[in-house]
């Protein structure tokens, strides 16, 4: 029998491996678009840390192996932003990235009484599209970054997902 994945918050130990997934997941978005300086690339370590001390990171391990990351912060009253969603490229398709983004909302709500999710995703990157609106996400209109379009969407919190509902 292997091990399962757990979902922990993420400590400052962490940060240098979770940059280390973050850089090798996000290989995939910038090539897709065709620009390798997208901020999930060349975020720094001090960045990253000053990050994790005002919102909440979450990770998923495999043993002592971080193989997931999400974070979240709340924005403005009411209302958290969720980003940087990765999962490293072996576990992806079997449920992690669903699992880390649940477990981000109901964190973000039970720690700081979110009740409603916003999150970006490249236009392009159908898989990202897939879960979020499998995740009971909505499209809300387009953001810019410098180059690239990406897809605005919200969640109210308690809305009925695909994951909740089946």
């Amino acid at each position: 029998m292997g091990m399962s994945v757990t979902i922990s918050a993420a400590g400052e130990r962490d940060a240098e491996q979770i940059l280390k997934l973050q850089y090798l997941c996000f290989q995939s978005e910038a090539e897709l678009y065709g620009d390798y300086r997208i901020e999930p690339l060349v975020q720094t370590v001090e960045e990253f840390r000053s990050e994790l001390a005002r919102g909440c990171v979450l990770v998923a391990r495999l043993g002592e192996e971080i193989v997931g990351s999400v974070r979240g912060a709340v924005v403005e009253e009411g209302t958290g932003r969720i980003g940087r969603l990765c999962v490293h490229p072996r576990l992806q398709g079997h449920g992690l990235g669903g699992r880390l983004l649940a477990a981000v909302e109901a964190a973000l709500s039970a720690e700081f009484g979110v009740r409603r999710f916003h999150l970006v995703t490249g236009h392009r990157s159908q898989g990202n599209l897939r879960l979020y609106r499998r995740s009971g996400y909505a499209q809300v209109g387009t953001e810019r970054d410098r180059q690239i379009t990406l897809t605005a969407m919200v969640k109210e919190a308690g809305a009925d997902s695909f994951a909740t509902s089946a």
